[in-house]
């Protein structure tokens, strides 16, 4: 049956709200299919504003995946700010794709893809907004099945009520599989209706439904068991894993915003995984193993992208992107090939053991010399032995002391507050070392004309690492440790004008906390929240602590349970988790045995150039790392013929 575009009724309602070309579509490649030719519909949503989900790799990826089949339609719809919102109820105006401006109601599937915890209200406010029931039990065959995906959808649970379905790991082999078996149910005329068509999804071992499971818990508020509730559902349900990047070389046309946005580049991924081993890294655990782009993928991917798109800078994109095996060659084969076009080169950010001046001038020689961003994480060397950050101090004073030599005058260090097993004076020695960075600086440079800037984020522990067993700082303490630090800082006369202080304080944290390790009973606070206004909760101007601490009062206590259970507590190795019935190929011993290490303030190595460690992901997913070196190199898109 066909479906009218909501455009008519929406146009007359963006005059009045902010930045309305967000919600108009039409990008410089994006993709309209005929609705009526299609046989399997997506809407794919990035639960946040326009200017963060249109940059998002993986939407961006699923998109083209699913729009390159024959019969199968994918558009994209995102959060709505609360201006449009508040005129779309008055005026009953449905969520809407930016493609077609179809009613998301009217898809087969609502695809939403969690990178954080924190857009969950939005997934609610979507929901409501589309009249698609907030919670599964209710939906019929008449809505859209929705399905998470993304990082946090390695622990559902807290959603579990919202959700039909939940992919973990890997999206690209994952969609097409999904939509197959959604293809053949409705080719057969939906035999035993969405019921069904979820149990055929649950059966292949590699769909999470949460409807055909039990959560059974014991006395004092601990989970006894998770437990499928029919025969022929899973006891634990896999990850996906690609193996080989080159061949799923998407975004091959990356969608070009009409509005401003975070990213106003082109990005490669240029591998996926990484196995360094950081305690606190959920990424990191979950995307195992590593496993390399070529450089000749690369450099393709690099070459079409920039001609489908314009943009005049390139991301390199990956957990710890100058640790690929030939990341010297590819910077400098890019470089070379797009110097005249003068398209500069950019590296999210750069280990401290892995920088090196011949890196850092081929990533800028066509582009400009911004700062420098470094990551030591934690402030003193036994904190880092804790979260096995294997960089010392002397180390990052190297570092900085042979980039301030070579022309850069700004630094920036990222800090984290509240690891585990953290004191006061772990912290305080952030000040310690940002001040030697800054003497360093001067006496390299010759000048004191130099800047550094500590940004420090609350740790949160995350599921499926070796911290999830771990205690969270509460907001108070986290705010009072950050306070002595900004004295420290702000106390020393000789250094503190040269350096800069960002910090975010305790309060997000502990509520990214209770959404991160929460299990089913968590997502009726979810609910309460957004009931109660809750939108955007990544948004500083938007989130309200004291707004999700009433909610939580109100729907923990009755299940003998409070906030501080889910984020201050530690756990015991015999306590059952609430992913772990979710498969992301880690072993839960050698967790165990990584926490216990931590605590031991033992470092583990990296296993890409250091015997096994056992942590399970190659023989559990049937995967293997896979990196380079190729030996290729980069050569120029054009031959010049030398006539003279």
């Amino acid at each position: 049956m066909s479906v009218e575009s909501v455009f008519p009724r929406l146009e007359a309602l963006l005059p009045h709200v902010q930045k309305p070309i967000q919600y108009v579509g039409g990008e410089l490649n994006s993709t309209s299919k005929d609705w009526d030719a299609a046989e399997v519909r997506w809407a794919l949503m990035y639960p946040d504003a326009y200017e963060v989900g249109l940059p998002n790799q993986g939407v961006m990826i699923l998109y083209e995946v699913l729009n390159e089949r024959e019969g199968v339609l994918a558009e994209r719809t995102y959060s709505v700010w609360p201006d449009l919102e508040k005129l779309m109820r008055e005026h009953e105006v449905p969520q809407f794709t930016v493609d077609g401006h179809h009613p998301v109601g009217a898809f087969d599937v609502l695809g939403v893809s969690f990178a954080t915890e924190l857009g969950y209200t939005n997934l609610l406010t979507a929901l409501e907004l589309s009249g698609i029931p907030l919670e599964s039990r209710e939906r019929t065959e008449d809505h859209p099945l929705v399905i998470a995906g993304g990082h946090a959808a390695f622990n559902p649970e807290p959603v579990a009520d919202f959700l039909d379905c939940a992919v973990v790991g890997d999206g690209e082999q994952a969609v097409l599989e999904v939509t197959e078996i959604i293809r053949s149910w409705k080719a057969e005329g939906g035999p035993g209706g969405r019921d069904e068509l979820l149990f055929r999804l649950s059966r292949t071992g590699s769909v999470y439904v949460p409807k055909f499971y039990d959560v059974e818990y014991l006395p004092d508020g601990r989970i006894a068991r998770v437990v499928p509730n029919r025969s022929g559902v899973p006891w634990r349900v896999s990850k996906h894993t690609v193996m080989d990047l080159d061949e799923w070389p998407y975004p091959k046309q990356p969608l070009v915003p009409l509005a401003e946005t975070v990213h106003e580049r082109m990005s490669v991924e240029i591998f996926r995984g990484c196995t360094r081993g950081c305690r606190f890294c959920q990424a990191g655990m979950i995307t195992r193993p590593v496993r390399e782009r070529s450089i000749t993928g690369i450099g393709d991917m690099v070459d079409k992208g920039l001609k489908n798109t314009g943009f005049e800078e390139v991301g390199l994109l990956s957990l710890s992107s100058a640790d690929h095996s030939e990341i010297g060659d590819i910077a400098k084969g890019l470089a070379d090939r797009y110097e005249e076009d003068k398209v500069g080169l950019s590296l999210p950010s750069t280990r401290v053991d892995a920088f090196n001046v011949d890196l850092a001038n081929e990533l800028t020689r066509n582009g400009r010399r911004s700062g420098l961003t470094f990551a030591p994480e934690g402030g003193s060397e036994r904190i880092r032995k804790v979260i096995n950050k294997m960089v010392s101090e002397e180390d990052l004073i190297r570092t900085v002391a042979t980039a301030y030599g070579n022309g850069w005058r700004q630094v920036k260090l990222y800090f984290m507050c509240g690891l585990p097993t953290e004191t006061d004076e772990d912290v305080l020695q952030i000040a310690d070392m940002a001040t030697r960075v800054i003497a360093k600086g001067r006496e390299v440079a010759g000048s004191n004309d130099i800047r550094c800037t500590v940004s420090i984020g609350g740790f949160v522990p995350k599921p499926h690492t070796p911290f999830q067993w771990s205690p969270q700082l509460s907001a108070e303490e986290t705010d009072a440790r950050l306070e002595k630090l900004r004295e420290r800082i702000r106390g020393d006369k000789k250094y503190g004008r040269s350096i800069g202080f960002r910090y975010h304080d305790g309060k997000p944290g502990v509520v990214e906390g209770l959404l991160s390790r929460g299990d089913r009973r968590v997502g009726a606070v979810i609910r309460e929240v957004y009931e109660r206004g809750g939108r955007f909760d990544g948004w500083r101007e938007y989130f309200s602590y004291d707004l999700w601490m009433a909610a939580a009062q109100t729907a923990l206590p009755p299940q003998g349970v409070d906030v501080d259970w889910y984020t201050t507590r530690e756990r015991s190795y015999e306590e059952v988790l609430p992913w772990d019935h979710l498969d992301s190929g880690l072993d839960k011993d050698w967790l165990w045995e990584d926490w216990q290490d931590a605590l031991d303030e033992t470092e583990v190595p990296d296993c890409r150039w250091d015997p096994c460690f056992d942590c399970g992901v190659c023989p559990q997913m049937d995967t293997e790392i896979q990196v380079g070196p190729t030996g290729k190199k980069l050569l120029p898109l054009t031959v010049v013929n030398d006539t003279a």
